[in-house]
């Protein structure tokens, strides 16, 4: 998918990813657990460098701070999604991160990217869910066999 198709879907995918949680999908075993919240505070930051007024509380569950993202994003809509045309479109501007300077606009292009797919693994985790598949964590994948 190209950066404008993610730019696109990034608020629906924002809100699968709510709608999964708010379900009562436990992500828990999975990397979604740790990531998650990660990724919200790097695109928060992103979003901050380019003008963005996003303040998140650090001691959420996942789901909190994706809502709270959500919340912060949807109340100033036209705002953050100019602001975001407007990283996009900049070639140039950098950021300081603990690695060293990267280009902003690759790393909300990374952020984008890394919320598609988010959604689409929080899709398949309720497909299985609504079929009755066990957890990979109790399905035994994984697990060493037994000697």
């Amino acid at each position: 998918m190209e950066v404008a198709g993610y730019y696109e879907q990034f608020e629906r995918n924002l809100v699968i990813i709510l709608s999964g949680l708010d379900a009562g999908l436990n992500i828990s075993p999975t990397a979604l657990n740790v990531s998650l919240p990660l990724e919200v505070y790097v695109l928060s930051e992103v979003l901050n460098q380019g003008g963005g007024q996003f303040r998140l509380s650090s001691d959420l569950a996942p789901r909190e701070q994706v809502r709270e993202f959500l919340a912060q994003f949807q109340s100033n809509e036209a705002h953050n999604e100019a602001l975001m045309q407007r990283i996009l479109a900049d070639k140039k501007s950098l950021m300081r991160t603990p690695e060293g300077r990267v280009l902003t606009k690759e790393m909300l292009i990374r952020r984008l990217e890394y919320f598609n797919e988010a959604a689409r693994q929080v899709n398949v985790m309720r497909n299985q869910h609504s079929l009755g598949s066990p957890p990979q964590s109790r399905s035994g994948v994984g697990l060493q066999l037994a000697k």
